[in-house]
């Protein structure tokens, strides 16, 4: 899933993207099976939802705006920026809609959770299919690098030591090798010796 073109490598993106979606699977397979109240369900979609409220709020304060000063003149990609921030903002309803009927046990959550997902599906793959290429083209290695810190600077330590975990939840191999290769090596030392320990002892969505 890396993408390196100029110096730009796109796993980490991608990484959380695909944990989002499973997320997403994990709460429809709990509302199916009618255990969406229960307390390792709830507190799975509580870290869904701080995880993406991060990663969207970093990409609009640190990520956007660095595009859109490179694309002064160019309409089209402007048009692509707002499409983003738009679909960003569309993402706020559903959530809260989700949540108030999983806090409530309503007869449409499925319908809620089948709504966001079709949404976060949509967002997402055109973000990676529209979005990233632009960023390919316009911002260099060095400007991609500081959205990463801020996104870690916004987390904070205890926040990274979920966000890493969480990421990889699940993942073959492969995948886990890969993204933890993205971050500096003392990362994969703290994520295997205490951050997934900790982690899955909290046996999010787990019945």
């Amino acid at each position: 899933m890396a993408d390196t073109q100029q110096g730009i490598d796109f796993t980490i993106m991608y990484s959380t993207h695909r944990a989002f979606q499973r997320d997403l699977r994990r709460l429809a397979a709990a509302v199916q099976a009618g255990r969406a109240g229960s307390p390792r369900v709830l507190a799975g979609w509580q870290n869904f939802s701080h995880q993406l409220h991060n990663h969207h709020s970093v990409e609009d304060t640190d990520l956007w705006p660095k595009v859109e000063a490179k694309i002064q003149g160019r309409p089209a990609d402007q048009r692509l920026m707002e499409a983003m921030e738009a679909e960003h903002a569309d993402l706020g309803p559903r959530i809260d809609a989700v949540d108030a009927a999983l806090r409530s046990g309503a007869d449409n959550l499925a319908t809620r959770v089948q709504d966001l997902h079709e949404l976060v599906d949509h967002h997402f793959t055109h973000e990676e299919n529209s979005a990233l290429p632009l960023i390919q083209d316009v911002l260099t290695p060095a400007e991609w690098k500081k959205f990463g810190l801020a996104n870690a600077k916004n987390l904070g330590i205890k926040g990274v030591a979920v966000y890493i975990p969480w990421v990889v939840d699940g993942v073959s191999p492969g995948d886990k090798r890969d993204f933890l290769a993205a971050f500096p090596p003392p990362v994969k030392v703290a994520n295997t010796l205490l951050w997934e320990r900790a982690y899955n002892k909290k046996g999010l969505w787990k019945a």
